[in-house]
């Protein structure tokens, strides 16, 4: 997860829908959106893979990220937390509006399923 790909994630992508375009070094796809776990909130799962050697700037999303790294691996700086670095079979969540991004890019492609819960209406993430 990511330098100029703000974009991976930070895009202006609603809750309410459509899968964000592609940036440099990152493709993504939306697995599945539900109404809900309450009234008032989508959940999304998608896939992201993040080719090697491409970080992703800091960002925040509006609701809970889990995210379980299925292939290759990146360092994850989380504020308010220590930097960890992450590989295949590794999971982490992030808490709403906490800035983050993926530091150091892996030398291998990172592939990681991420589960957002968002209030409807809101982007999926922000620059921060």
């Amino acid at each position: 997860m990511i330098c100029g790909i703000t974009e991976f994630i930070a895009t202006e992508v609603s809750a309410q829908g459509a899968a964000p375009a592609a940036s440099g070094g990152v493709t993504r796809k939306i697995l599945s959106q539900i109404d809900g776990p309450t009234a008032g909130y989508t959940s999304i799962l998608v896939e992201a893979t993040i080719e090697a050697g491409t970080a992703v700037g800091r960002h925040t999303h509006p609701g809970v990220e889990s995210a379980y790294v299925r292939e290759g691996g990146f360092e994850l700086p989380i504020e308010g937390q220590p930097t960890r670095m992450l590989k295949a079979g590794d999971a982490f969540q992030i808490p709403p509006n906490t800035p983050h991004a993926g530091g150091k890019a892996g030398t291998a492609k990172t592939v990681v399923l991420i589960t957002y819960v968002l209030e409807k209406g809101k982007p999926i993430a922000s620059p921060a």
